[in-house]
């Protein structure tokens, strides 16, 4: 295996301590720190993010161009759910500790945490987890486009998307007041008002 790290080099690095590479903070119990080729200059074909979510939190959906990303849970419960552009259907995977789930490179993706105190690690066959997010493409696509492409009505799609934050990693955001009993997403404290819903996610107390 050919190699182009100068092993010799006293900038070798060998050792990194990830908490000190926070990437996102949500709040104390929602963040993101991230591993990479810039962070420990040995790594060649891999790196992680090590992620912290409670109950309900979510890594918003979105594809990874250049890796595929194995998900490994270490403690609490989550579901990872992607897009399988062959057969067009979602499939999910509820992961507990010591289970993985693999998501193959490019497919459209999320991660609902399902119980508390969740901590997962996303490992990457590249040496830097490059990421495209859904909130992104939702607010940097132009509007004319979108409406233009889909037959929408304007005002209505910006309405819509008006609330989305670019970069939004984690969500829901934490200043998120929706009416709980309207939304088509589960929330920890009224599981049972989506029991009979296609929503695949069992949430711990």
């Amino acid at each position: 295996m050919s190699s182009n790290i100068d092993y010799t080099s006293p900038a070798t690095q060998f050792t990194f301590d990830v908490n000190d590479s926070p990437i996102f903070k949500k709040d104390n119990q929602n963040f993101i720190n991230v591993l990479g080729i810039k962070q420990l200059n040995t790594l060649e074909n891999v790196s992680l993010l090590d992620i912290f979510l409670s109950a309900g939190n979510v890594i918003e959906p979105h594809y990874h161009q250049h890796a595929a990303e194995l998900v490994y849970c270490i403690s609490g419960a989550c579901t990872v759910s992607f897009l399988n552009p062959f057969t067009k259907e979602i499939q999910n995977y509820p992961i507990t500790p010591g289970q993985v789930a693999n998501v193959p490179q490019g497919w459209w993706h999320y991660i609902v945490a399902t119980a508390n105190n969740t901590h997962f690690l996303g490992i990457f066959d590249a040496p830097t987890p490059e990421v495209i997010l859904g909130s992104d493409l939702l607010k940097l696509t132009p509007s004319n486009i979108m409406v233009h492409t889909y037959c929408m009505d304007e005002s209505q799609w910006k309405k819509a998307i008006a609330p989305v934050e670019p970069s939004t990693f984690i969500g829901p955001p934490k200043d998120c007041n929706r009416v709980k009993e309207t939304t088509s997403y589960p929330v920890p404290h009224s599981v049972e008002q989506y029991a009979d819903q296609m929503c695949p996610y069992t949430y711990q107390k």
